[in-house]
């Protein structure tokens, strides 16, 4: 009991701070992609920087999980697949596929992305490998029915916008375009909605604090980023179209 209250207590903690970086990061617009700007010390390359920075989740979060003590079973077993699928693309994968056309990214914003995901992959591989004990029955509750079919809703829509978007380029080109077509009709960064769908529905369906904590802290990164890139496609393009949202279709 002491155990599951020390980690309850911690991932509260961890909630408030997310939730107090909100105002900043609206106000104060992480330097790489589009926002990139001098002065925030020295750069690596964009590729490198994506897979350091989303490193920790498949290495922390698999092996405190197989070093837990609770009792396992097939549905967590799955709870850590399934996160693992999200990042076994985000690390192997989609850094590889971007097009950086010599784009770099801020050292120390990758060490921040990277600490994050340490403590994430950590919450999630410790609350399933020492703490939750989950029957196989959890398979027919509505959670997991409900959460598992919102995942991959997600990874759909989270996939599909990356392809528009590193496909708006020409390998070469520099320049910044309009992404059209698909979600983009509605909203600036349906990339960013379908990951929250993503996390939101791995929240339902592993019904967990570490969960509903990760989906709170990509929350609070992903919903400030959606605001600035799309003040930012307003400012660059006269043209950009103005029924488009920022992140939530006819809402935000």
């Amino acid at each position: 009991m002491s155990t599951s209250f020390t980690f309850h207590n911690w991932i509260s903690v961890w909630i408030l701070v997310a939730l107090i970086i909100v105002p900043f990061a609206i106000f104060v617009k992480a330097p790489y992609g589009r926002h990139s700007r001098k002065g925030w010390g020295t750069l690596i390359e964009n590729n490198i920087g994506w897979f350091l920075m989303e490193l920790p989740t498949v290495i922390i979060c698999p092996l405190i999980y197989v070093y837990g003590t609770a009792d396992k079973s097939i549905v967590t077993h799955c709870f850590i697949l399934i996160f693992m699928f999200h990042y076994i693309n985000r690390v192997f994968i989609y850094p590889f596929r971007i097009r950086t056309t010599g784009k770099k990214i801020p050292l120390f914003i990758v060490l921040s992305a990277f600490t994050f995901n340490f403590i994430n992959g950590f919450n999630i591989g410790y609350e399933f490998g020492f703490i939750k004990v989950v029957q196989l029955s959890w398979f027919g509750s509505w959670q997991f029915i409900v959460g598992i079919c919102m995942f991959f809703l997600g990874v759909i829509i989270n996939w599909k916008s990356d392809r528009i978007l590193i496909n708006l380029r020409q390998p070469g080109e520099t320049d910044y375009k309009i992404p059209q077509g698909f979600l983009f009709k509605y909203i600036s960064c349906p990339n960013h909605f379908g990951e929250l769908i993503e996390w939101l529905g791995f929240a339902i369906l592993t019904w967990s604090m570490s969960g509903f904590a990760f989906f709170i802290w990509t929350a609070s990164n992903l919903i400030p980023r959606s605001l600035n890139h799309h003040q930012w496609y307003q400012d660059q393009f006269v043209q950009y179209p103005k029924n488009r949202k920022a992140v939530f279709p006819k809402v935000l």
